[in-house]
């Protein structure tokens, strides 16, 4: 007696401090992720797959579309966007199409571990591309304009612009050119006509970042349809950033014109280094001058640069507010499809989860299970589900669960529907990550056949009876009959058409039989939900043959 006393304290301690809840028996798990695929999430926003964080594929908020080009709710789109996330850089591309982008052999693809943004960045080897003191236009990544509608475009009198990209310099010694931009313009109408070197240079300089344009901001008059200047044609510019750049650490650059005031700034990570004015007083209020676009004009990234360039855009606009944070603070969504629990209406008892948080290199730096998914920095996950009995119609609203905790009130349905909304750390710089998902759920299994059915032949009927089905869920019994095995179609009787529903009697006396016709039965136990009658497994098959005369009982 006191050896079974104790099995019994020592069983409720385990069960308490485990966590454990004891289910019942027939209950079922149905996953996704681990080992199992993320194909029924199939719909995403914000939100993507990566492999380099867990042993198995997770879900994660997508940083693809971090940056000013989606900013204020998503609605610019910029004029030329290289992301370097297509994982190869013979693949690197402008995804607007308006450039052609063309990569040196020596350029390199890092993948998203190593990226700020998106699924890849652009790694720059040490190179030397000063020629007797001038920067040639031959550096490892080469961008030209292949459409008319491009911003640089030849000839093209440019507005308001706003050109930005992300560094990561590995020691960035003096010199190395990070971008350059060069095209030619025509000096004069009149012969002999001389073309002038238009330029925007970027290079590095005490650990700081040194702009100059040349050429580049031009009065109102100096384009007039057939490439002649006149007057003061030009006002050429250059500065250098307050802020050093730090080597080994990203950092974003932003360079913003307003074609109003003639307003040129620089930003290093959203905050302003520099504001001069292409105007002729040099200040706000003078006669602005505004970009033209020469002939043949080429864009250079990274020539003697060393380190990572990433999510290099230019847009027609002046963006005020650019968004620099990794993850968008709206977040993510993930729901997936009709999952099919099978036929019935089944009882979901409780949702499953497991994942943590990414840190700022994209690992795993904070791990749990179940529970509520809000990590020390705010990032957090919150989780949902609804259920129907059609896939196509979904009649209840989404409910907020816990994962591992049990699921108050009714869901259920054949079918259920898990979401989940992602949202990004306090700084915007880290995600939450879902490893795996699974729904506990009590099937409605079709009750189990009834036993021992026998058929007893009379005049003109057949007399049927059978043990009761062992399922507390079996609501009544249908007979199927025919006149050959295995085919139950038959019409004779005055209960009508096989199948007759007994209800829940188990026996029943089919009439109106015809005499001399060998019937053959089966009988399966049944239950009912809202919509249809859930039927099981055949009982064995009998068979008797009505004749005149019999009395049979």
């Amino acid at each position: 007696m006191k050896t079974k006393a104790y099995f019994i304290v020592i069983l409720y301690l385990f069960l308490s401090v485990s966590g454990s809840r004891l289910y019942g028996v027939g209950e079922k798990t149905f996953r996704l992720g681990g080992d199992s695929s993320w194909n029924l999430a199939n719909r995403r926003t914000g939100i993507t797959e990566v492999t380099f964080i867990r042993p198995a594929p997770v879900l994660v908020l997508s940083s693809s579309t971090s940056g000013s080009a989606f900013a204020n709710g998503g609605a610019l789109v910029p004029d030329l966007s290289v992301s370097f996330d297509e994982g190869r850089p013979s693949l690197f591309r402008d995804s607007v199409g308006r450039y052609r982008v063309t990569v040196s052999p020596s350029i390199e693809a890092v993948d998203r571990r190593y990226a700020r943004a998106g699924f890849g960045a652009a790694s720059f080897p040490a190179a030397n591309y000063f020629d007797g003191g001038m920067v040639r236009a031959d550096g490892p990544l080469v961008i030209e304009a292949q459409s008319g509608d491009a911003l640089f475009a030849p000839k093209k009198r440019i507005g308001d612009f706003t050109l930005e990209f992300w560094l990561h310099p590995m020691n960035l010694e003096n010199g190395e050119q990070i971008f350059l931009w060069t095209s030619s313009l025509w000096t004069s109408s009149l012969p002999p006509r001389e073309s002038g070197l238009q330029r925007i240079l970027c290079v590095s300089s005490k650990n700081r970042l040194q702009w100059s344009f040349l050429n580049f901001f031009t009065a109102p008059s100096a384009y007039s349809g057939n490439g002649a200047n006149s007057g003061a044609n030009s006002v050429n510019l250059e500065f250098t950033g307050g802020s050093a750049v730090v080597p080994k650490t990203w950092s974003h650059h932003l360079i913003r014109f307003d074609s109003i005031t003639g307003m040129i700034e620089y930003l290093v990570n959203g905050k302003t280094e520099v504001i001069v004015y292409a105007t002729t007083t040099g200040r706000e209020g003078g006669e602005v001058y505004t970009p033209l676009a020469g002939d043949r004009g080429t864009f250079v990234l990274g020539g003697g640069f060393t380190g990572l360039m990433d999510e290099f855009k230019i847009h027609g606009n002046y963006i005020p507010n650019p968004a620099l944070s990794k993850y968008s603070a709206p977040g993510g969504r993930m729901e997936t499809g009709a999952i099919d629990l099978g036929a019935g209406s089944n009882g979901v008892l409780k949702i499953e989860a497991s994942g943590g948080k990414t840190s700022a290199r994209g690992v795993s730096s904070e791990y749990r299970r179940n529970g509520r998914f809000l990590f020390s920095d705010s990032a957090e996950m919150q989780f949902f589900i609804r259920a129907s009995e059609n896939p196509y119609r979904w009649d209840s609203s989404w409910l907020p669960v816990t994962p591992g905790a049990d699921i108050s009130g009714s869901v259920s349905g054949r079918y259920v529907q898990i979401a989940v909304d992602f949202y990004p750390s306090a700084n915007g710089e880290a995600s939450p990550y879902l490893e795996t998902l699974s729904v506990t759920y009590l099937p409605d299994e079709p009750p189990l056949p009834p036993a021992q059915l026998t058929a007893v032949a009379m005049d003109g009927s057949v007399h049927l009876q059978w043990r009761n089905s062992p399922d507390q869920n079996a609501q009544g019994y249908l007979v199927y009959y025919g006149t050959s095995s295995d085919d139950y179609f038959g019409e004779d009787a005055l209960l009508g058409p096989s199948p007759i529903d007994a209800g829940k009697h188990n026996k029943i006396n089919i009439e109106g039989l015809k005499n001399g016709v060998l019937y053959y039965f089966r009988v399966a136990a049944y239950s009912n939900n809202d919509s249809s009658l859930h039927t099981g497994e055949f009982s064995r098959e009998v068979r008797a043959r009505p004749l005149q005369g019999l009395d049979g009982l």
